[in-house]
């Protein structure tokens, strides 16, 4: 008898991908054009994030000119400077790495609880599935930016406390898409083909299930990322945020007061954030168009 895989589960009419052609998949995510534009923007940004100390290797905190140095006043600070003689420029490409950093690392703290908690109480079911639901419902209940600031007030603000906060506050989201994925794949033909062959509930939960509840825990990922920067620039904005760090939203804070007379100190940070969070949606929604099979056109 044949071994289940990932193989049994996927529509017959999906050619397996071979070298040097595209799957189907990627191929519908390369023909959107959304997508690809929110691509570009996101590497962009990443590309900011990496190079940031060969463009700008000082702090950008130090002061480095005059205060309030106008965009295109000054060739040294081609995007002026603030209050307090900081180049605006440096903080926008530094402030690229503090804003992606925590994004990315908060939702993988939020993807390894939600995912093991999901798979948990959508695979076993019975007790396990009520105590665990229970728990999710619990943290659901209280606000995600109200759990996120008592758990960052209460220690010193960091770039590793701000990952740790919003990963804990968000992690319901993807316990609950995992459950409902994991309640209907459990009682499929391949993973009771593979009970019957004897294989373990660690080896159907990984090398059966997970693959094919992965698409739409992709897609929700990438909006996930989207959330926890605006998260962080949030906390940033109301004085929360690293001190030690520049980010986007201490800069949209700092620059709050003088808006009228210096409205590049929140025009480029906000400018940068919006792009941020743009391309990330983007980048989701052209994967669900191309995850989904119904969306692509597969029967």
């Amino acid at each position: 008898m044949t071994t289940p895989t990932l193989a049994h589960a996927l529509p017959a009419a999906a050619p397996s991908p071979r070298f040097g052609k595209l799957s189907p998949e990627l191929l519908a995510f390369v023909k959107n054009p959304s997508g690809m534009t929110g691509l570009v923007l996101l590497l962009l940004m990443f590309g900011l994030a990496l190079t940031a100390h060969w463009f700008y290797p000082g702090d950008p905190l130090d002061m480095a000119g005059q205060p309030f140095v106008r965009p295109g006043q000054d060739p040294l600070f081609p995007l002026g400077t603030d209050s307090l003689g900081r180049d605006v420029a440096a903080g926008l490409v530094h402030g690229s790495r503090v804003s992606l950093l925590i994004g990315f690392a908060s939702v993988l703290i939020s993807l390894v609880i939600g995912t093991l908690v999901g798979t948990l109480s959508g695979y076993f079911g019975g007790r396990v599935d009520d105590l665990l639901v229970r728990v999710t419902e619990l943290f659901q209940t209280i606000p995600t930016f109200l759990l996120v600031i008592v758990i960052v007030a209460i220690g010193q603000p960091s770039v590793a406390l701000i990952s740790l906060a919003i990963g804990l506050a968000s992690w319901p989201t993807i316990a609950r898409l995992v459950r409902a994925e994991f309640r209907a794949l459990r009682e499929a033909d391949f993973v009771m083909a593979a009970r019957s062959l004897g294989y373990s509930n660690a080896r159907i939960i990984v090398r059966e299930i997970l693959p094919n509840a992965l698409p739409p825990i992709i897609v929700t990922t990438s909006v996930m990322v989207a959330t926890a920067i605006l998260l962080e620039s949030a906390l940033a904005f109301l004085g929360l945020g690293d001190p030690n760090r520049v980010s986007w939203g201490s800069m949209i804070g700092a620059g709050r007061e003088m808006l009228r007379t210096a409205w590049f100190l929140t025009f480029f940070p906000g400018t940068m954030l919006v792009l941020t969070v743009l391309s990330l949606n983007l980048v989701g929604d052209a994967l669900n168009d191309a995850l989904n099979p119904r969306l692509r056109g597969v029967s």
